[in-house]
């Protein structure tokens, strides 16, 4: 865990805030106005709360920007005794969000940030604004979710990884280092503008994972994937009535090789099918480090006009 003043050498200079809602310490940024609308940004594998540090600082004059880390990543702790799969971070989030009492939220979501936001929508759908998705699946319900997850995994090198590392027995070992490895890990789910690698951003993806014992949430998402632990939450009728009714916009890097669009848009358009998709040209899997300016830009204009 990382120490909570830490700041990486000032990329990352946000007050840290603390709740033990779900009985662990859990580290969330919450900057701008009290009474601003609340947008609250969902990370995913292997990333925390620095992922979204240029759209805390883009959105925080108007608006109040909650980004939680979820349980074994970045500032949170990481608790030996708890499982670590889709279920528990949905639990956790839920946790949060009642804990601080959030409404009228606009939900952004990266990677397992998607299904993790989306299973809070169901549980709770009167307290969401707005959906916006950044390379992050939009599972709500739909039949054929599995079946598009599984196709990608085809084609994932991430994915593709994650099996054949579980098959040979050796996938909490090479993850349990994964503070040493962590940049061959973010290249292989990808990111494309090497410009941006700097020891502050290499120290600040590799600290939360210092030892094994710090590396259980990034070991269970995968694990859960290879060994099919992971439930997506099924929103009943009311739940999928309101949250199609939302405004929700979907932003992808057209380079993504872990998440590929051709099977997670059409997710996102079945439950959303006026809402408007924006390609990110060039940008990889991680889509906030290849494009922040765009990514900035673009989301602001949706909550202006929304």
């Amino acid at each position: 865990m990382i120490q909570s003043g830490e700041t990486f050498s000032g990329t990352f200079p946000f007050a840290p805030h603390f709740t033990e809602a779900r009985g662990f310490r859990m580290h969330y940024v919450d900057e701008g106005p009290r009474d601003g609308e609340v947008v609250l940004c969902l990370h995913g594998e292997p990333t925390w709360g620095y992922l979204f540090r240029h759209l805390i600082t883009s959105l925080s004059a108007t608006h109040r920007v909650v980004v939680p880390d979820h349980m074994g990543f970045g500032k949170s702790e990481t608790p030996a005794d708890r499982s670590y799969w889709l279920q528990d971070h949905i639990d956790n989030i839920e946790a949060f969000v009642l804990a601080l009492d959030l409404t009228g939220i606009t939900l952004v979501m990266h990677d397992f940030g998607g299904p993790t936001g989306m299973g809070l929508a169901a549980r709770h759908p009167d307290r969401i604004r707005r959906i916006i998705s950044v390379n992050g699946p939009t599972s709500f319900g739909q039949a054929d979710a599995v079946d598009r997850l599984v196709a990608n995994a085809s084609v994932s090198p991430w994915f593709q990884w994650i099996l054949k590392a579980e098959g040979e027995g050796i996938l909490e070992s090479v993850l349990g280092q994964l503070g040493y490895n962590i940049l061959s890990t973010l290249k292989l789910n990808g990111f494309e503008n090497n410009e941006i690698i700097t020891d502050s951003f290499i120290h600040a993806y590799a600290a939360p994972f210092a030892r094994p014992a710090d590396c259980l949430a990034a070991i269970g998402w995968a694990k859960g994937f290879a060994t099919q632990a992971h439930r997506f939450e099924t929103p009943n009728a009311v739940a999928v009535s309101t949250i199609r009714g939302k405004p929700a916009m979907a932003l992808w890097g057209d380079a993504d090789r872990t998440l590929h669009a051709e099977h997670f848009l059409p997710l996102f358009s079945e439950l959303f099918p006026a809402a408007p998709i924006h390609l990110l040209p060039g940008a990889g899997h991680y889509s906030f480090e290849d494009s922040p300016e765009a990514i900035n830009r673009l989301i602001s204009q949706f909550l202006r006009e929304t």
